[in-house]
């Protein structure tokens, strides 16, 4: 009777999923070029505080690491990955970008980048992480198992043991590069130099003003 009556109970979270998907899919670029304009527009109004540029290194290094970590373990839809960041929590990358744009919102000491980047996890991320655990949950039949031990976002602080797994997985280079994480890094980067370098050199050419 259980076995019967999953599915019907599965598809009204699957029906809500698949809505919030679409719009997120319509509203990703959009919304990315409204939060982006805005960290600009806050950006050009007030120079960044050292301090507050020192602060939001707190985060923004660890979310680039863990980012980084990360990327050297998964293999993309060939197989459940529960090795390395993946046995403290399931989704290390979304975390790793939430902790960057915490720090850069810390950056500029902005309470609204803030909130549009919360908007934009809560409208972007969540419907594609249900849809991922979607996806993993058919594919893998060990998934259920491994979300009773490892959770969505706030990880754990020893790592989880798989039944099976030897623990034996290892981060691998060519991973990291085949899903091109140094970008993160690349755009962090530039995103310093444009607050403590283009900013101040383009307000003083334009303005005259410090």
């Amino acid at each position: 009777m259980t076995t019967a009556n999953q599915p019907q109970r599965d598809q009204p979270q699957q029906d809500w999923i698949s809505r919030w998907q679409r719009v997120a899919r319509r509203i990703r670029v959009p919304l990315g070029f409204a939060v982006a304009a805005l960290y600009v527009f806050e950006l050009w109004q007030k120079a960044p505080e050292p301090a507050a540029v020192a602060w939001s290194l707190a985060l923004v290094i660890p979310g680039l690491w863990l980012r980084g970590y990360a990327a050297g373990y998964v293999k993309k839809n060939q197989e459940l990955t529960t090795t390395g960041p993946y046995a403290h929590v399931r989704n290390p990358l979304y975390l790793g970008s939430i902790l960057m744009a915490a720090g850069f919102a810390v950056a500029l000491e902005s309470w609204v980048v803030g909130v549009a980047l919360g908007v934009m996890f809560v409208a972007i991320y969540v419907p594609v992480i249900a849809s991922e655990e979607r996806f993993l949950r058919a594919t893998f039949a060990g998934f259920d198992d491994y979300c009773s031990r490892v959770p969505r976002l706030i990880p754990r602080l020893t790592a989880a043991r798989t039944p099976g797994d030897d623990g034996q997985g290892r981060f691998f280079l060519p991973l990291y590069l085949k899903h091109r994480e140094y970008n993160s890094l690349l755009g962090a980067a530039l995103l310093y130099l444009a607050m403590l370098i283009l900013r101040p050199a383009l307000h003083v050419l334009i303005s005259g003003r410090p």
